[in-house]
C-alpha cells in the first residue's frame, strides 16, 4: 500500500472521522469549521488544483489526493475510521463548463464514481453530496421546488445530475444513507475571517463584487441586462456560506441519530428569495470604501434568468434554520475578508 502523505496532526483514533473532500475549497473550508465546532474529528483530502492549504488549520489531517485515487481514498477511510463522507470536490464554474465540457464530466462525474466505489468498499453509511441548482435548467416556475422539472442546459448542470443518479443507483444496491444538497448561489466568508474565498479569476458575482469594492477590479461586468426580470438582470438566490456549512452538520446530526431510519432525500439550499445582479451591485455600492464602475456586457450562455430555492422543505426535515439570511449580511462578510487580504 502506498504512502499516504498527510498533513497536520491525527484525528482522535477513539472517533470516527468525517471525511471531506475538497476540504481546502471556499464552500469545504467552511464545512471542516462548522464540523469541528461541532466536535466531529475531520480528515480533508483535497488534489490542491483549486483549493488552499492556508484554508486549513495545522491541526485539521489533510490528504492531498484526487477523490478518484481509489487506494487513497480506500486508506484515508480506514486509518481515520470514517464513518461519513461530505462530498464537496469539485469544478463549479458554469462558463468554463460551456468551454470545456470533458473537464467536467471527468471531474464532477467520473471522479465522483471512484469515490462513491471506494466508500461502497469500505462500509460508509452515510454520504453527503454537494449538487446544484443548475440541475433545474431554466424553471418553469419560481421558486423552484425539489419536485420541479431536471432539465440542465450546461454541462455543469449535468455532470452534478450525473452524480445525483449515481448516487440514488449505488445507494439502492448497497443500503447506504445520503442527503443531496442543491446548492444555490453560496457566497460571503466566514462571520470570524478564518476563511473565505480565495480563488483567483472568479466569476462569482459577490466575490468579485466585494473585489471590486475594496480596489481590486475597477469595474465589474453585468453580463446580460435584457432579461424578462424586474430590473432586467438575472436574478438569485444568495446564501450565506455559513449557513450551509452549518446545514451539513444539522444533516450529519440527523443522518446518525437516525441511522437505518434515515430517509435519504434531496434539499434545496438556498433561502427562498432572490435579488438582482443590480440589486446586489446597489448592496457593496452602500458598504463599499472604493468606488467602481458597473460595466454592461452579452449574455453568458447556460445562464437561467430567475433562479430561486422553494426552500421550506430544508428547514423541515433539518430543523436548520439559517442566521445570515440578509444580502447586507452576506455583502459585509464578502467584503471584510477581501480587506483582510487586500
Amino acid at each position: 500500500m502506498k504512502k499516504i502523505p498527510v498533513v497536520g496532526a491525527r484525528a482522535d483514533s477513539s472517533r470516527p472521522s468525517v471525511l471531506v473532500t475538497g476540504g481546502a475549497g471556499y464552500i469545504g473550508s467552511h464545512v471542516v469549521l462548522a464540523c469541528q465546532e461541532a466536535g466531529y474529528p475531520v480528515v480533508v483530502l483535497d488534489d490542491f488544483s483549486t483549493g488552499h492549504w492556508t484554508a486549513i488549520s495545522e491541526c485539521t489531517p489533510s490528504i492531498e489526493a484526487n477523490v478518484a485515487d481509489f487506494d487513497t481514498v480506500k486508506s484515508v477511510i480506514d486509518d481515520y475510521r470514517v464513518t461519513s463522507v461530505i462530498h464537496l470536490a469539485a469544478s463549479t464554474s458554469i462558463p468554463q463548463s460551456m468551454e470545456n465540457s470533458v473537464k467536467y464530466y471527468i471531474n464532477n462525474s467520473m471522479n465522483s464514481l471512484h469515490l462513491i466505489r471506494a466508500c461502497i468498499e469500505a462500509d460508509i453509511r452515510n454520504f453527503i453530496f454537494s449538487s446544484t441548482a443548475a440541475v433545474y435548467g431554466i424553471p418553469l416556475q419560481t421558486p423552484v421546488s425539489e419536485e420541479a422539472r431536471i432539465c440542465p442546459i450546461n454541462p455543469y448542470g449535468k455532470s452534478k445530475l450525473m452524480t445525483e443518479w449515481m448516487i440514488s443507483d449505488a445507494a439502492s444496491d448497497c443500503g447506504f444513507n445520503y442527503l443531496i444538497f442543491r446548492f444555490f448561489n453560496v457566497a460571503g466568508a466566514d462571520p470570524k475571517g478564518r476563511t473565505g474565498p480565495l480563488g483567483q479569476g472568479d466569476s462569482h458575482l459577490i466575490k468579485v463584487a466585494a473585489e471590486a469594492a475594496v480596489g481590486k477590479r475597477k469595474a465589474i461586468t453585468v453580463f446580460g441586462s435584457d432579461y424578462e426580470t424586474t430590473d432586467g438582470s438575472c436574478i438569485r438566490d444568495f446564501i450565506h456560506v455559513s449557513d450551509v456549512a452549518d446545514a451539513h452538520v444539522a444533516a450529519l446530526q440527523k443522518m446518525e441519530s437516525e441511522g437505518d431510519d434515515f430517509e435519504s432525500t434531496v434539499l434545496n439550499c438556498g433561502y427562498g428569495f432572490g435579488a438582482s445582479v443590480f440589486e446586489v451591485i446597489e448592496a457593496v455600492n452602500s458598504e463599499a470604501p472604493a468606488s467602481f464602475r458597473v460595466l454592461e456586457g452579452p449574455r453568458r450562455a447556460g445562464d437561467a434568468p430567475t433562479l430561486v430555492a422553494e426552500a421550506s422543505l430544508i428547514r423541515r426535515f433539518l430543523n436548520w434554520s439559517p442566521c445570515y439570511d440578509d444580502l447586507r449580511s452576506i455583502v459585509r462578510s464578502a467584503i471584510a475578508w477581501e480587506q483582510i487580504h487586500s
